[in-house]
């Protein structure tokens, strides 16, 4: 192998090992367990879910594409009439 490779291994060996080790160190262990003065509240049922998580960031998403394709659009007409 040249050394090219080598290092090439060595690099992509050592990210892995350091990516598996941060995953480990966050695995969330004693999760299970709730500490003193949890209120977790009620859960989200499926729509509510699929409306915070789904709904909402498209709705954002197309709100604010739609503000900047409206700026852009009255940037343009003002340049094109001077």
């Amino acid at each position: 192998m040249s050394n090219q490779v080598k290092k090439n291994a060595l690099r992509a060996g050592t990210i892995t090992a350091g990516t598996a080790l941060l995953m480990l160190m966050s695995s969330p262990a004693f999760a299970v367990m709730p500490d003193d003065g949890d209120d977790p509240g009620p859960g989200l049922n499926v729509a509510e879910t699929l409306g915070l998580y789904v709904a909402a960031p498209i709705v954002l998403f197309l709100v604010i594409a739609g503000l900047v394709m409206a700026g852009d659009k009255t940037r343009k007409q003002g340049d094109s009439k001077s």
